[in-house]
């Protein structure tokens, strides 16, 4: 790999001594990380993938993997069992907890493919609501995914621009994070790509773009709220320069946030960075701003206190497929039900008028006729039920079959719809009509290659 020679004398420009172990980092193999979805494991012996891992410091449940399995062919990553993301990125864990109370509302506003996310989610679960957003019509079909598998019902996947929520949604969010689209410096021992694209007139172009995404997002959030700032770059102007920036022009305090100096995390004093040659991880950089706080109105959550959608019939026998009934509101649009936090309905219908939502909470069922079928997203739920349907156990083979929409034979299985497990984890649905099986998993989600 040939890195660009302005890249280099950036790095020695900013670095000085350090620059020499950071370029020859990024000629080393990136290191492999997980995070566990704990409430999915529950019993399931994890100990073939974690033989030699170490814990990685700043977050929880996560681990750096002593070798790179082969993920695709392992059902448990396609049931969200855990989730394969970069160490570094995993600070944001950190800075929830410093900041961000449980019962918040949050949006992530560049979220594909979702690591992110399902941090956000996991931190808020049963009390907080999180907007998780996607600009790219592509990407944000796989965030969509990412999150249900994760199983939290908390969150809506939506398909907007920044300034939608700027303009449409004052103050109404109490933390916003922006991983900023940006050159990509810190990804290039993983993306020969990202070092073919890199420029200077690219990294200006970059500047330019996060300013208006921060000034576009900028009023949705509430005064005295944080807004999380990061990149998987190293230079400066993305990151210190853009940081002074939104304090200067948006009005805003640059936080601390609270490290142990043996994690090799470098205080640049406006933000944090994670350079591959002091930290097991990509490189990243991440900062606090706190919004100053000034007079505001609070956003006014006005509805008709009438769901806009259809009636739903039978929804006892619905509501008997999650575990905890009084948590959930349902809503049924088209022939499709979701459930969502009931807490938060005003609040969800209110956004689902302003906003193009791909995704809200748990895709419950479709109206088939005269009788529902369930929606996968109901088998990825953590709340889900599982005795609500008859449980078939697969072997290992069995279930790559089924990833991949291929037909299951199951012989002397009941008639009607089945609930898959693979080690007593939920995979997904097959209904049975007689002489075979009638594979629900989603077509876009199959595995494509083995």
């Amino acid at each position: 790999m040939t890195l660009p020679k302005s890249f280099i004398e950036n790095i020695q420009r900013s670095l000085g001594s350090e620059a020499d172990d950071l370029l020859k980092s990024l000629s080393s193999e990136p290191v492999v990380s997980v995070r566990l979805n704990e409430d999915k494991l529950c019993d399931v012996d994890l100990s073939e993938m974690l033989e030699g891992a170490a814990e990685v410091p700043w977050a929880s449940d996560a681990y750096y993997l002593s070798h790179r399995p082969q993920f695709t062919l392992d059902p448990l990553l396609h049931a969200g069992c855990y989730y394969v993301q970069d160490a570094s990125s995993m600070f944001v864990e950190r800075v929830l907890e410093q900041y961000v109370p449980f019962n918040s509302v949050v949006l992530d506003m560049c979220a594909a493919p979702g690591g992110k996310s399902t941090i956000i989610s996991e931190h808020l679960y049963t009390d907080g609501l999180l907007i998780s957003n996607e600009v790219v019509r592509q990407r944000v079909f796989v965030l969509s995914e990412n999150m249900q598998k994760w199983g939290n019902g908390n969150t809506i996947v939506t398909h907007n621009k920044a300034i939608d929520f700027g303009s449409q949604l004052p103050n109404l969010f109490d933390a916003v994070l922006v991983d900023a689209p940006c050159s990509g410096e810190g990804m290039f021992r993983k993306d020969e790509e990202a070092v073919r694209q890199w420029s200077e007139r690219l990294v200006k172009q970059c500047v330019e773009r996060q300013q208006q995404i921060l000034t576009d997002v900028w009023p949705s959030l509430k005064p005295g709220g944080i807004l999380i700032y990061s990149t998987c770059t190293f230079n400066a102007m993305e990151n210190e320069e853009n940081a002074l920036w939104a304090a200067e022009h948006l009005g805003a305090t640059i936080m601390p946030v609270d490290i142990d100096p043996t994690w090799g995390i470098t205080n640049s004093g406006i933000g944090y960075h994670f350079y591959p040659h002091r930290v097991k991880g990509e490189g990243f950089y991440i900062c606090v701003l706190q919004k100053d706080e000034v007079p505001y109105s609070e956003l006014r959550i006005k509805t008709n206190h009438k769901r806009s959608g259809q009636q739903i019939k039978g929804k006892d026998e619905l509501i008997s497929w999650l575990n905890n009934p009084d948590y959930w509101t349902m809503h049924l649009e088209d022939r499709f039900i979701n459930a969502y936090p009931a807490q938060y309905a005003d609040l969800v219908e209110y956004l689902s008028h302003r906003l193009i939502c791909i995704s809200t909470g748990i895709g419950l069922a479709e109206v088939r006729g005269a009788y529902y079928s369930p929606q996968h997203g109901l088998a990825m739920t953590k709340d889900f039920n599982i005795s609500a349907f008859p449980n078939i156990e697969l072997d290992l083979e069995q279930a790559l079959n089924y990833l991949r929409s291929e037909a299951i034979n199951l012989p002397n299985a009941p008639i009607g719809v089945m609930l898959l497990t693979y080690k007593n984890v939920p995979i997904g649905f097959v209904k049975n009509v007689g002489n075979h099986c009638n594979n629900m998993y989603p077509n876009e989600w199959r595995i494509r290659k083995l």
